[in-house]
């Protein structure tokens, strides 16, 4: 009777393993494709990071006067080359006037206007300052007081 109990448990445990395979099989394949899933999301997030890394060196190195706007308490301004140029010309002055106006050169506003140079948080005040002008009132403003010399247009 031993030999009958034998081949019965040999049996069952053939019977078993077979069954556990068919329900062990799908969760292996779907384990295997989860951990190929995660593989690549780790590569795509390892991906992101470098261009964050990227993208943020390139705009501390890019505006290095952009940080000391930042700490001032007051309302931060932008500034445009292509806004300064509009600006000068809605107030019908050369550069040399408008450099006269803020009481920087004329130089200055041309390497403002043609993106060369950018100006200074102080500058940008007097810029915005001058937005509220007419033109009228720039005019104005580059007259000499009356005890001086009177400019004559060509």
């Amino acid at each position: 009777m031993p030999n009958i109990g034998a081949v019965v448990r040999q049996e069952i445990i053939r019977l078993s393993r077979k069954e556990s395979r068919s329900l062990v099989g799908p969760a292996r394949k779907a384990t295997a494709q989860h951990r190929r899933d995660i593989a690549m999301l780790r590569r795509q997030v390892a991906q992101l990071e470098r261009q964050v890394a990227l993208l943020s060196r390139k705009v501390s190195s890019g505006s290095s006067t952009a940080a000391p706007s930042k700490a001032a308490p007051t309302q931060p301004f932008r500034f445009a080359a292509k806004g300064l140029r509009s600006q000068r010309e809605r107030l019908g002055l050369s550069q040399t006037d408008f450099g006269k106006l803020l009481g920087v050169s004329a130089q200055s506003i041309y390497n403002w206007e043609h993106a060369l140079a950018r100006p200074r948080d102080g500058q940008i005040a007097k810029i915005v300052a001058a937005r509220s002008l007419g033109k009228r009132e720039a005019a104005a403003r580059l007259k000499p007081p009356s005890g001086g010399k009177a400019k004559r247009k060509a």
